[in-house]
């Protein structure tokens, strides 16, 4: 029973779980999405106070607060407690690839070291990725109102045409970042 909770759940119980929960979600009359949170956490800072943006009722946005909270102690769980090898399998190929672009050791854990350590501060390319990137995740969350969570399953269980266009958005960004930013940056 260890081994199967400690290995990602197969898609035919990890699919119909999304799906109820969006089902529930939707009959409750509520949208999911992991960046309206930052919203809410802006206006119990006092953020409406410096612009009208933030003048919701936070109060009925306590339920994704505690969605959040538990992604959070979820992540800590899993990541202490229910990983034995923290490696990922990676094609042969992908792990060349990495090794070219002066990566240490591509597979052996989530983040490379190169960009999701202490080391990312000393060279310029991590922190052109980290900050280029937080920012343009950070306005294009707000651009396209909501986040790739919000439109790829809330958006899009809900046939929106506007989160189909932005997952599009998404999947072309990601390629891009993969194929032809990452390798430039990182290839010496």
């Amino acid at each position: 029973m260890w081994e199967y909770i400690t290995q990602p759940w197969p898609w035919y119980v990890a699919g119909p779980l999304i799906a109820l929960i969006m089902a529930l979600l939707l009959l409750s009359g509520r949208r999911f999405g992991v960046s309206s949170n930052f919203t809410t956490i802006c206006t119990i800072a006092g953020a409406g106070k410096a612009s009208d943006y933030f003048n919701i009722d936070w109060k009925a946005n306590k339920w994704n607060l505690v969605f959040i909270l538990g992604t959070i102690i979820g992540g800590f769980i899993a990541h202490y407690a229910m990983m034995p090898d923290p490696s990922v399998k990676l094609a042969a190929g992908t792990v060349e690839a990495l090794k070219e672009m002066n990566f240490e050791s591509p597979g052996a854990d989530f983040e490379p070291a190169r960009i999701f350590t202490m080391k990312a501060f000393s060279d310029w390319r991590a922190m052109l990725i980290l900050i280029v990137g937080g920012f343009l995740v950070g306005f294009g969350a707000r651009y396209a109102d909501g986040c790739t969570s919000g439109h790829a399953i809330s958006g899009l269980c809900n046939l929106q045409f506007p989160s189909l266009i932005t997952v599009v958005g998404f999947f072309i960004g990601g390629l891009t970042m993969v194929w032809i930013i990452l390798p430039a940056l990182f290839n010496n």
